[in-house]
């Protein structure tokens, strides 16, 4: 009797135990398949420059092996959009990206800012004139970062926040371009001018960061990511030197830019 008590009692307990397993096991994976994410933002995002472009994507050049399709592709979301558009600016999300969100969407990332301030024009002059005229282009960038951009970043940001009152919002920044420990011995443009370009990608994460913060959002910081991946490291760069035959791909993340230095900063911050 004692015997068959005890097994009784230990069958009792293992189903018990089993019966917890499970419940326990199961906010995690409710959890997973109930994020909704929605990918906003310019070519940083959409994937300008990684190649294997999808056609239905026309010129805003969103790619396969963008950080969002990665993430998705990995994450396997309850649902994933990606409306991400290369050469978009603040006031594109606003009128033409925000209408992807709505109140069941619990994930947001973009890269914006960068078009607003002038950067493909400002790394053509860089390209094409001289060192004088590439630092004061540069400058002119800067001066619309610290005192145009914080607003149009927080009108986006709250437009965001909006259409998607329930979703983390994750605001990646930009890396620096260039190695400059390498750039004695990297053919191109001056150590001067390239300084000045590390400086105006400074200049916009900081304004990027400080919108973050200022409207509760999450910023996520690649430069750290991408150290020792810029151009002028070689076969080691994830950026996209200047390239006649694709001159929009010029100053872009590779694949490897987008996988291995977006995707995993990332992936540490959406959840």
């Amino acid at each position: 009797m004692r015997i068959s008590r005890v097994i009784v009692s230990a069958a009792v307990l293992t189903s018990l135990t089993g019966l917890v397993t499970a419940v326990a096991a199961m906010p995690a994976a409710a959890a997973a398949s109930a994020v909704n994410y929605v990918a906003l933002g310019d070519s940083y995002s959409s994937g300008l420059g990684a190649g294997s472009y999808i056609s239905s994507s026309g010129s805003c050049d969103r790619s396969t092996n963008a950080y969002p399709e990665r993430w998705a592709a990995a994450h396997a979301p309850a649902s994933f959009v990606s409306v991400a558009c290369a050469g978009a600016t603040t006031s594109d999300v606003i009128s033409s990206q925000v209408s992807a969100l709505s109140a069941s969407t619990t994930l947001v990332s973009l890269t914006i800012g960068g078009n607003d301030a002038g950067f493909s024009s400002t790394m053509e002059t860089c390209v094409l004139h001289s060192t004088s005229t590439c630092v004061n282009a540069v400058t002119a960038a800067e001066s619309f970062v610290s005192t145009q951009l914080p607003a149009r970043l927080n009108s986006a940001l709250q437009q965001i926040r909006a259409h998607a009152p329930n979703a983390k919002i994750v605001l990646l920044g930009y890396p620096q371009l260039y190695d400059l420990s390498k750039s004695g011995t990297c053919i191109g443009l001056s150590t001067t001018d390239r300084t000045d370009l590390n400086h105006a990608a400074d200049a916009l994460d900081g304004a990027m960061n400080a919108a973050a913060i200022s409207n509760g959002d999450t910023f996520a910081d690649v430069r750290g990511q991408f150290a020792h991946h810029e151009i002028c490291d070689g076969a080691g760069s994830w950026l996209n030197s200047v390239n006649i035959l694709s001159i929009s791909s010029s100053y872009h993340p590779t694949a490897a830019g987008q996988e291995q230095g977006y995707e995993p900063v990332f992936a540490s911050v959406a959840g």
